[in-house]
């Protein structure tokens, strides 16, 4: 693809697929309710297709769209991440009226009933739908399972906050030198992704040079060192 065109998720994913495409890319672990999910690149850009899918076809959403995404640090954030900057559109990390697709969990709702357009996530290990949504709102765990896992990406906009893609790529490759990480790292992290920065720092820098990620939500500090052993973690990323 044209370097000036291409996506984040192809820059970000197309190395990763080239290089090791069935290893840990995304290790998810939830310590309050035991749940630990891996992601291969493979399993990471299957997900993320299946999301451009979704909000291409049910949503419109088209390059140039604006997508509000209000999600916690977890892997079903990041294929829907790598989902709607497949479909060319821009992620804000904050409740905008004017944004054409809000992607939610449940106790953020309120925040988005401007948004002509809601999908909301029960970020369940099991993809249990969430119940009792309101009428209109779709339910992305049912949604997106029947879309396919492969997708034609599109021309690419402004990919986060305004940010352009090789602005993102240049401070996502400075942000990973900074934290000293590198291309074969195992790197635990419980740090948020909820501004632009974190999102960097805590995901971002990770998949720009390749390295595999733990993600631990609600993090049980007796497990961290059996964890870094288990997993094979050679580095972590620090909470600011």
């Amino acid at each position: 693809m044209n370097h000036a065109n291409r996506t984040l998720t192809d820059a970000l994913l197309d190395p990763i697929l080239a290089a090791d495409p069935a290893g840990p890319r995304v290790t998810f672990y939830d310590d309050s309710s035991g749940e630990r999910v891996e992601l291969s690149a493979i399993t990471l850009a299957n997900w993320a297709a299946k999301t451009a899918n979704m909000v291409r076809d049910e949503f419109a959403i088209e390059p140039g769209a604006r997508v509000s995404v209000l999600l916690p640090a977890h892997w079903q954030t990041a294929a829907v991440l790598l989902g709607v900057w497949w479909a060319g559109a821009e992620v804000l990390l904050t409740a905008d009226p004017d944004a054409d697709l809000a992607m939610v969990t449940a106790d953020r709702l309120d925040d988005v009933d401007d948004v002509a357009e809601i999908a909301v996530l029960s970020l369940d290990a099991f993809g249990r739908p969430v119940p009792d949504l309101p009428v209109g709102i779709t339910d992305y765990a049912t949604s997106v399972r029947v879309h396919g896992d492969q997708f034609i990406p599109s021309v690419a906009g402004p990919a986060l906050a305004g940010r352009s893609v090789d602005d993102l790529l240049a401070a996502a490759e400075e942000s990973a030198a900074r934290q000293k990480i590198s291309g074969t790292d195992r790197v635990l992290s419980s740090a948020p992704w909820t501004t632009p920065d974190e999102l960097v720092d805590g995901l971002l820098s990770v998949l720009a040079v390749g390295a595999s990620l733990v993600q631990v939500a609600n993090p049980d500090a007796e497990k961290t060192e059996r964890r870094m052993a288990s997993e094979k973690v050679t580095a972590r990323l620090r909470r600011p």
